[in-house]
């Protein structure tokens, strides 16, 4: 009876949890080493930590700059861990057991259920392959258009190191970059290819490996895809073409480039051109919401995710009129409308509890910038107001635990 209990104790979603856990725990470890730091870089425990768990979480805030910080072997580290932060521990050892052919029992399809937020086990594992050979395909291409920017300004060798960081960060949302100085793709703000390469790479892995792959199945025919994939869609052209607009409106020194890569950057993948304290106060908050908001169900990003803000925003206009809430022609069940307003509810309460503890512990900065530096923890996304460093280690500790929250959601964390 013991045995069985133990075994109970072991649901998917807490040996999910204790893969990212141990990953982070690995790349701490390994980050700390001395073949990792460059010389006089001085990185201590703390600050490996919060690099790793940004990296497994596939956040990108950081306390130091990864390449002023880091040697050649700890960057590869930090590549590495956000490549399996953003596919998953589970889904990459599984899914290589599917690739060679083994069989993989139902648990572990429970598992790789739980950890692509798969609605049902049905063909899972062909969603696995398609989730690997989707992600590898697409990363190397982007690497590639990388590669001939990167050229110009850099060795051979430096520009393929350059081009794969930025193509697996980019596709995974993660906001990491190898330029230095802490300026991100500051030097690249009117490369217009470069700018919308990374936009694509940031939205085909923010939209889901579900739609990814019910587009490939369908050729591309949206009314013969899934309710699943026509919400995220909907959604995620309204985020963009919303955000790009407000964006612009609301601070006059954005030109509309700026404002359609911050529009998909907030959506949890935290590259920058134009430093976030610049910005007023409204481009503030409409990047805020973005960035609570993140990607979809499935993907690399985090946030409450787009599906949970069109039920939320559904419920909201039309319960008030007791008719039926429906969606493309279905009816919304009732449990559906009650957890989109949980995960709604609960990633308010962290948000707000993480903000309060942190202005407590932080006087003297700004609400404006806390709320930046928490929401991005929580969204996983990475932008920041340039305080993350400064900051004391028990508020350092206290985003490290709100991007664990945000990476695994508040609804499995609970």
């Amino acid at each position: 009876m013991k045995l069985l209990g133990r075994r109970r104790r072991f649901t998917p979603v807490r040996i999910i949890a204790c893969g990212f856990a141990s990953m982070i725990a690995l790349g701490t470890l390994l980050l700390s080493l001395p073949i990792a730091q460059k010389p006089g870089a001085a990185v201590s425990v703390l600050d490996a930590l919060f690099t790793a768990t940004s990296a497994v979480c596939v956040t990108g805030l950081v306390a130091v700059d990864v390449a002023d910080h880091f040697t050649v072997f700890g960057q590869t580290v930090v590549g590495i861990l956000i490549q399996i932060g953003g596919l998953g521990v589970t889904s990459i050892g599984l899914g290589l057991i599917a690739l060679s052919g083994r069989r993989v029992s139902l648990q572990d399809q429970v598992l790789i259920k739980e950890a692509l937020n798969s609605p049902n086990l049905k063909n899972i594992l062909a969603l696995i392959r398609t989730v690997l050979i989707t992600t590898f395909s697409i990363e190397c291409i982007g690497a590639v258009g990388s590669f001939l920017v990167f050229r110009k300004h850099y060795t051979v060798w430096h520009a393929i190191g350059l081009s794969l960081f930025h193509s697996v960060a980019s596709f995974n949302n993660a906001g990491f970059d190898l330029l230095g100085g802490g300026q991100s793709l500051a030097a690249y703000r009117s490369n217009v290819p470069f700018l919308l390469l990374t936009s694509i790479l940031v939205i085909s892995g923010g939209v889901g490996f579900m739609v990814i792959r019910d587009l490939w199945q369908n050729h591309g025919r949206l009314l013969r895809c899934t309710l699943h994939t026509k919400v995220v869609l909907l959604m995620t052209a309204l985020l963009l073409a919303g955000g790009t607009v407000l964006l612009k409106c609301g601070d006059s020194s954005l030109n509309w480039l700026d404002a359609f890569f911050y529009s998909v950057s907030a959506r949890t993948a935290g590259f920058a051109t134009v430093p976030v304290a610049q910005f007023s106060s409204s481009a503030t908050l409409v990047m805020l919401i973005l960035m609570f908001v993140g990607g979809s169900p499935g993907s690399t990003a985090g946030g409450i995710k787009t599906t949970t803000l069109f039920v939320f925003l559904r419920t909201v206009f039309v319960y008030p009129s007791r008719k039926n809430i429906t969606v493309f022609h279905r009816r919304l069940p009732k449990d559906v409308m009650e957890q989109a307003f949980v995960l709604v509810g609960m990633g308010a309460c962290v948000v707000g509890g993480v903000s309060l503890l942190i202005g407590i512990l932080e006087p003297t900065l700004t609400l404006s910038q806390i709320l930046v530096e928490v929401v991005s923890a929580f969204g996983t996304v990475g932008l920041s107001a340039g305080v993350t460093g400064a900051l004391s280690a028990p508020a350092k500790l206290l985003l490290i635990g709100t991007m664990f929250i945000g990476r695994l959601g508040p609804w499995t964390v609970v």
